[in-house]
């Protein structure tokens, strides 16, 4: 008797089964195998990079790697994204719009609807999963930011983390942002601390280079055939703007004509180049940018400071890129590697219209002056500073559109967007006009590497792909566009694109001046029924940008009835993909799952890892205690009972020359500490801290929330107090809380550096944030906005 079949298991083997093995004929099950030749693929997400910042396209900022991928390949200079970086990863990598995959915000900012919940389903497969199923190697490394808070924890589930998408291996950060010199970096599922100290050469973009490398450097060895997929997401040119100063220097002096000599000559270099139309008009001074020539010498020169920052920041970042580049030229194999380089969306305005040393103060309240960022001119980008640029900076790196990050006008949709495939591409240099948006990413390296898009991954059928291939215009400069109609929404800034034209809907007003004129707040205003008529009664603007690329020209009163009929398609196209209910930053701040925290209880374990910020109860603004139970050895202990944050903002509660302190890092300008006289002797003890709260907030909406007593306790007894004038309003940053040790950086570098392990015995920590707190869940979404 014999079994046979034509599956993987007993009942489907194609072999057969006798009851010996000379009566039995083998059938290996089936492993998923690249055509040959198959290409390598490497898709590079720049962070917050305006259209009018890399070398490419024009921009100050030199990148000679892109200038070479470019050289030899295609630039696309009507390519779009959308107004932030949650949202633009899941269309990158889904090749769906990104409401219909969950996530129409920030994955921190998710709400209870199918447009926001933040959890692409199993039904709409990554490109990752898809190209391991069909042969490949798959490897992440960088910045993630698609997991919701619900997820992030060492808890899981661990479905939405890179490895439960698709990707084989992952290195580098969870979040929207993390310090290029002390990380909070993930390998594969698990925290780890940064390897390695900045004085010892540390950087962030040199350690992903180096995992990109060792990823396919491993591979390579294993099976030099099979081709792989890297996913490389920097942190740059995302805030902060942290480089080593040798990068810093060559740009000293080239921005101190400052930012409207630069949007002149950049666009001058981008008409020369065909990347925009000649017809074309530079945009108009936005209203919230002051001319250069009217600012005081001292702000002059630190905005200049600022540029030559993020200058050398991207030039780094590019010659880290550049270094696995030429791994992979090494191998042979980089002529038949494609190559797409994209930013995620505009640059950037989180740094205010003065810039910040501190981006923690922005999410803070706390204003930010020109005396504090002059204090740090010359260490600008160093490990004491998280730095970001002034808004001047962000309205000329998009240059030559309007506006930036987080709206959709073209300055924050527009993208820089590069595709190199030596071996596919014969056009090299050349400039492609056609429209595309980031939902086409993926259909068109499926296409190129010749693998079918699959109805059915991991036994789940899928939901239909809403981009389309650009294939066809690698070879043809006149090949159409894969679409016509686009929309885009983003907090209730809405736009819609459809044959040439344009119709937009800034929430509030096309500026922030514009809507304080009309009594609106982008954080405090609400949308109700009556402001959203009002706006689509009144407030869209109609651009042709056939004639006029750049947004200068608003035709709503020439042409209303075209109008209507676009208004009308954006509601048919948010009704299709799962926009609505629409939402102002306000309305998302008062629904959204991560904006408020109940108050509990939460014990820590010594060791365990880091308690993400997302998942970590709030403590500021109201009254909080922490109890540890430990054990003192002969001769005394040191080391962190529990802690948060870095140098820039955070607390600690720790043990130091015997004796228990706690300090309170307000945004780095400021050091609450409290300290017991006496060493705390050997033995079992309790040790506690207590944050009472005296009062109101001392001046909210410039920084200074609650008052407060900070008190320590040794079994019960109060050993120390301190009045504490004003706490944090919003945020302790976006380390986790850990127990036992520092997790990448200290919040008191003066007093310990990390992991300052606690050299005793903890049984636990308790946290109980049970006091009555001051919510204030807008400011929460400030901080939650600065960090995408």
């Amino acid at each position: 008797m014999s079994i046979s079949g034509d599956g993987t298991g007993a009942a489907g083997f194609a072999g057969k089964i006798g009851r010996t093995l000379q009566e039995s004929e083998p059938a290996w099950p089936t492993v998923p195998r690249a055509r040959e030749g198959a290409p390598n693929i490497v898709l590079i997400v720049l962070d917050d990079v305006g259209f009018a910042q890399p070398s490419p396209f024009g921009g100050g900022c030199e990148m000679p790697t892109l200038d070479r991928l470019a050289a030899r390949g295609l630039r696309y200079t009507n390519f779009h994204a959308t107004p932030l970086c949650s949202p633009t990863r899941a269309c990158l990598l889904s090749g769906r719009n990104h409401h219909a995959v969950g996530v129409g915000a920030l994955v921190e900012l998710s709400m209870g609807f199918p447009g926001y919940h933040g959890m692409a389903g199993s039904d709409q497969a990554f490109l990752p999963a898809v190209l391991r199923d069909a042969g490949y190697n798959t490897f992440a490394v960088g910045k993630w930011h698609l997991t919701p808070p619900s997820e992030t924890s060492s808890a899981g589930p661990y479905r939405s983390w890179p490895l439960g998408r698709g990707f084989e291996r992952f290195y580098g950060f969870m979040g929207g942002d993390t310090s290029q010199w002390f990380p909070d970096l993930v390998q594969d599922n698990t925290p780890l601390p940064p390897p390695a100290a900045p004085e010892e050469g540390y950087h962030l973009n040199a350690d992903l280079a180096d995992h990109a490398i060792q990823m396919i450097k491993d591979a390579h060895v294993a099976a030099p055939g099979k081709p792989f997929f890297l996913y490389y997401a920097t942190g740059a040119g995302h805030a902060p703007h942290h480089v080593e100063p040798e990068w810093v220097e060559p740009y000293r002096g080239r921005f101190d004509h400052g930012w409207d000599a630069y949007r002149a000559e950049v666009f001058e270099r981008q008409v020369a180049a065909g990347l925009v139309p000649g017809h074309a008009r530079l945009s108009d001074r936005d209203p919230d940018v002051p001319a250069w020539d009217d600012l005081d010498a001292d702000s002059r020169r630190m905005f200049s400071r600022q540029m030559e920052v993020y200058a050398g920041f991207l030039t780094q970042t590019d010659h880290h890129v550049g270094r696995v580049l030429d791994f992979v030229d090494q191998l042979g194999e980089l002529d038949d590697t494609i190559v797409v380089v994209v930013s995620d969306n505009g640059a950037s305005a989180e740094g205010g219209p003065d810039g910040t040393f501190n981006e923690s103060l922005f999410f803070n309240f706390v204003p930010e002056r020109l005396q504090d960022n002059l204090a740090h001119h010359d260490t600008w980008g160093g490990v004491d500073t998280f730095p970001h640029y002034s808004w001047g900076w962000t309205w000329a790196g998009t240059t030559p559109f309007r506006r930036w990050k987080r709206e959709t006008y073209r300055g924050g949709v527009t993208e820089p967007c590069i595709v190199s495939w030596p071996a596919g591409i014969a056009d090299h240099g050349a400039v492609r006009t056609q429209y595309a948006h980031a939902i086409d990413i993926l259909p068109t390296l499926l296409d190129a590497a010749g693998v079918p898009r699959p109805e059915v991954v991991a036994g789940v059928p899928q939901q239909p792909v809403h981009g389309a291939s650009l294939v066809p215009s690698f070879a043809d400069a006149g090949a159409p566009a894969p679409r016509a109609t686009q929309y885009f929404e983003m907090h209730a800034y809405r736009a819609i694109d459809d044959d040439g034209w344009r119709a937009v809907c800034p929430f509030g007003g096309p500026s922030l001046a514009e809507a304080a004129a009309r009594g609106r707040d982008f954080r405090f205003t609400e949308l109700t029924p009556e402001l959203l008529a009002e706006m689509d009664r009144n407030e869209w603007e109609l651009f042709d940008l056939r004639s006029d690329p750049t947004e200068t020209t608003d035709l709503a009163a020439a042409e209303p009835e075209r109008l209507r009929r676009m208004i009308a398609r954006w509601y048919e196209e948010a009704e299709r993909y799962g926009v609505l209910p629409l939402a102002s930053p306000r309305g998302r701040a008062m629904a959204g799952s991560g904006a408020r925290r109940p108050p509990r209880t939460v014990e820590f374990l010594p060791g365990a890892a880091p308690l993400t910020f997302t998942m970590a109860p709030r403590i500021v603004g109201r009254s909080y205690a922490i109890t540890a139970d430990v054990t003192i050895p002969a001769g005394g202990a040191e080391g962190v009972l529990l802690a948060q944050g870095g140098r820039h903002v955070g607390f600690a509660l720790y043990v130091r020359d015997g004796r228990l302190h706690h300090v309170l890092n307000y945004v780095g300008l400021e050091h609450f500490r409290v300290a017991s006289p006496d060493r705390v002797p050997e033995g079992r003890h309790v040790l506690r801290y207590e944050f009472e709260r005296t009062g109101e907030p001392a001046d909210f909406l410039q920084g200074r929330g609650v008052p407060g007593r900070s008190k320590l306790y040794v079994d019960g007894s109060l050993v120390a107090v301190t009045e504490m004038p004003y706490s944090l309003v919003a945020s302790l940053g976006f380390y986790g809380i850990t127990c036992g040790y520092a997790h990448a950086d200290s919040p008191d570098p003066t007093a310990f550096r990390p992991p300052f392990r606690f050299t005793g015995e903890i049984e636990r920590v308790v946290l109980d944030t049970a006091g009555q707190a001051t919510a204030d869940n807008v400011t929460e979404l400030r901080a939650l906005l600065a960090h995408q």
